[in-house]
Parts: C-alpha cells; structure tokens; sequence
C-alpha cells in the first residue's frame, strides 16, 4: 500500500509504543508531535482523533487509533517485515495482545488511582483483581521467550512496552520473569532507536516552550 503514513504522536505518550512499531515496520512515515494542552484538543487535531488524544496513524484517507490496533494494523499491513503472526501464533499473538490492552491497562491504571475492586464485586470486573492479572501475565511471559512463540512479532511491541513501562514506574511488580522479558524485547534495535529519538524529540518540544 503506497499511501503515505503519518504518525501523530507525543514523545513522553504512549505514543511511544506506537512509534516503535512504525520503527519495527520499516515503513517511511512522516511525524507529527502534537504538544499536550490546547494543541491536542483544538479542532484540527480532532478531525484526526475526535478524542483529542495521541497516537494516532494516518495511512492515506484512514485513520487507526488505539497502540493495540496500530500495532495489529501495521504487522498486518505490511507483512515483509514479519511482525504478523503465523498460524501457529495466531491464538497467543491475539490472546496476549489484547489482555494488555484490556485487563493489564485497566488493573494497572485503576491501582495507580488507587482505586481497588471489592473482593464481592471482582465478578463485575473485566480484570477481577490486580494479583490475578499479575499472576496470568507471569505465565504468559515465561512461557516462550516471545509472547505469541519463539520469535518476536507486533504483539511483542504492545505487551513488551507495557511490561517494560510498568516496570520502569513501578506500575508493573518487579517479579524475574517480567524482567527477563523486558529485557529480551528492549534489546532490539528499533526500541533503541525509539528511545533516542523521542528523548530527542521530547527535549526539543521542551525547549520550544
């Protein structure tokens, strides 16, 4: 597909997450850093994302939004660069990438607003309780050395960033398994990559005012 790819994005966002894969991807894209505040919520923006919120891809006349979707949708898009699942994958690669963006971002947020589920009103949570998805994500990362098999693939991006940020602001329990995973999928070029660039980016958007 030839259409021109555009990011819209802010270095200290999420956005992150999806920037590393457009970096994984191996596609020409153009970024947009769009500053938080009145920027991100003025009516231009929001004829990209009504919610006024980063990231968001354009890929021609289309708009995907969501790191989980942008991820799916890249590894998808553009299969030359291997990052979609095979068929063997396929179950895992979905299973796993979507329980990052439901149970483990819904625990890990409502704990950090310290907000915790009544034990009797757990059956009304679509994660249940902390412990629970902490426990279920430890054995989805110990159980291959990639979280869809043997090899790294678009989930790895989703799943991986949230391990590792978890880990890095102590939203995520410091348990082994987590950092042995975080470690195998922040070892790749593109994440390394991602990081300089947005560390760049984000000093020269503070120096900008």
């Amino acid at each position: 597909m030839a259409e021109n790819l555009t990011l819209y994005t802010n270095p200290m966002s999420r956005g992150r997450i999806a920037r590393w894969m457009m970096e994984e991807a191996g596609q020409p894209y153009e970024v947009v850093n769009v500053p938080f505040g009145p920027k991100m919520k003025a009516p231009d923006y929001r004829t990209v994302n009504p919610m006024g919120k980063v990231p968001a891809l354009k890929h021609g006349d289309k708009v995907i939004t969501e790191c989980a979707a942008i991820c799916a949708y890249m590894g998808e898009t553009f299969p030359e660069a291997g990052l979609a699942p095979r068929a063997d994958e396929r179950a895992d690669y979905y299973r796993w990438m979507f329980f990052a963006a439901g149970p483990l971002e819904q625990a890990v947020t409502n704990r950090a607003m310290g907000f915790v589920v009544p034990d009797e009103r757990r059956g009304m949570s679509g994660y249940g309780s902390y412990e629970a998805v902490m426990d279920t994500l430890e054995k989805a990362v110990s159980a291959h050395d990639f979280i869809a098999g043997s090899r790294f693939t678009a989930a790895d991006v989703y799943v991986g960033s949230a391990v590792a940020w978890g880990l890095m602001f102590g939203s995520i329990e410091k348990r082994p398994a987590f950092e042995a995973y975080a470690g195998r999928v922040t070892s790749r070029e593109a994440y390394r990559r991602t990081h300089a660039l947005c560390e760049a980016e984000g000093e020269a958007m503070k120096a900008a005012g």
